[in-house]
């Protein structure tokens, strides 16, 4: 009995020692910045070349001239003694309880148990409480894509090296704005599951990986040249339920589909469309600005496509954005009439319009994104498992997180497989 709390006391106290030398300075030389401008652009794009456009200053300066509501970004640039090594996205984002939509009054049986305590925060006779929820998140990574965007690596560094300055730049960043408000979260979003190598230190100083809904993928056949090219390698099945299911009740709303640039006019009807969709999200932790989609065409030029339904009298009813990022494309942003989409599939129409969009700008995979599971894994798309990595404040409350978090879960993709063998 003795040996076994002799064992455990030295155990506790390494896990002490390594977590005290985890919050000294990690040796690297860290500059925080609110603006892109204000860093070295010569040292950013030294570490960022090749990698996603996300990471661009072209794209960051983008969103600070046209800022979402409630985010406030953030950058790092870290330095060894030979130069620039990683550059850090990130933001601010004020999170309330008004920015929940509520759940029906009798939750689905199958909702993951977080999203039902969402639910029943959000909903009557705790409006009150919901609305006066908030909670200031400092966030690794971007709130309005989905995938890797958080922290670049230059070429010739060794990724895990990094990390201790990540977790550095991370406790500098939340420390340095507490006149602004405490955080109460601290969140690198979008870690693939399969960690990166040197990462798993965050868990000495209090993160905890959180698994969440899978990233939908579909990889490009490079013989598909169209996407009449797609639906020859479905089966018959999959092939017909398309054409009876979608492409004719489209035909026969007498709607039309076709490419347009998201000048301002459309691009105004975008932003209406969008927030017909906003609207119905569950978590809503910021909003586009009205001339976002205009500033993004004029951004991203030829790597974004932009499809849209347009009724008889040439009124855009429904879009979708695809941008090429890289090798892959992603199937960016949506926004469709709601009253026309209860009418006709404008949502699954665009799906696929996103498909044809990728094969035309060249990309070998298209990322669809989180939500709507199961229509993407009928497109032949395959879950890509992500998760984020969290830590709260309090240390108490951080040796809460762990089994809080093991009674939430994410939903599964269905297995399906459309495609010929």
């Amino acid at each position: 009995m003795l040996t076994h709390i002799t064992q455990a006391l030295k155990k506790r106290h390494a896990a002490k020692t390594v977590a005290r030398s985890l919050r000294q300075p990690s040796g690297f030389r860290i500059a925080l910045a609110e603006r892109i401008a204000q860093l070295n652009p010569a040292d950013w794009d030294a570490v960022v070349a090749g990698q996603s456009w996300f990471f661009s200053r072209d794209y960051l300066a983008l969103l600070e001239a046209v800022p979402p509501d409630d985010i406030e970004p953030r950058y790092a640039l870290i330095h060894d003694d030979d130069g620039p090594v990683a550059a850090l996205v990130l933001q601010w984002v004020a999170l309330a309880g008004a920015d929940l939509r509520p759940l029906p009054e009798t939750p689905d049986d199958e909702a993951s148990p977080l999203r039902r305590l969402l639910g029943r925060v959000a909903r009557k006779p705790s409006q009150a409480l919901a609305a006066r929820l908030q909670e200031r998140v400092l966030v690794c990574g971007n709130l309005l894509t989905y995938g890797e965007h958080a922290v670049a690596v230059a070429a010739e560094v060794e990724p895990a090296s990094i990390w201790p300055a990540v977790a550095e730049a991370l406790y500098r960043l939340r420390r340095a704005e507490k006149l602004a408000g405490q955080a109460g979260f601290v969140l690198i979003k979008d870690v693939p599951l399969e960690q990166p190598q040197g990462i798993e230190l965050l868990r000495r100083v209090g993160y905890r990986q959180i698994e969440s809904e899978p990233n939908m993928v579909l990889a490009l056949d490079p013989a598909w040249r169209d996407h009449a090219a797609y639906l020859a390698s479905l089966t018959s099945k999959y092939r017909s339920a398309v054409k009876k299911q979608i492409v004719e009740p489209i035909e026969a709303a007498g709607l039309q589909l076709r490419a347009f640039e998201a000048d301002a006019p459309l691009g105004a009807r975008m932003h209406e469309l969008y927030l017909q969709v906003h609207a119905k999200a569950a978590l809503r932790p910021f909003t586009l600005h009205p001339g976002y989609f205009h500033a993004l065409q004029q951004a991203a030029g030829p790597r974004l496509r932009c499809s849209g339904l347009f009724d008889a009298a040439g009124q855009l009813l429904g879009f979708i954005c695809t941008l090429r990022d890289e090798t892959q494309a992603l199937a960016y942003h949506i926004g469709f009439d709601r009253a026309a989409a209860a009418a006709a599939p404008l949502y699954l129409r665009l799906l696929h319009a996103s498909i044809a969009d990728a094969i035309a700008l060249g990309a070998t995979e298209l990322s669809f994104g989180r939500t709507a599971l199961e229509p993407k894994a009928r497109l032949g798309a395959k879950p890509q498992a992500l998760a984020v990595w969290v830590r709260h404040r309090q240390p108490l409350f951080n040796r809460l997180i762990k089994p809080l978090l093991l009674r939430a879960h994410h939903d599964d993709a269905p297995e399906c497989n459309p495609f010929k063998k």
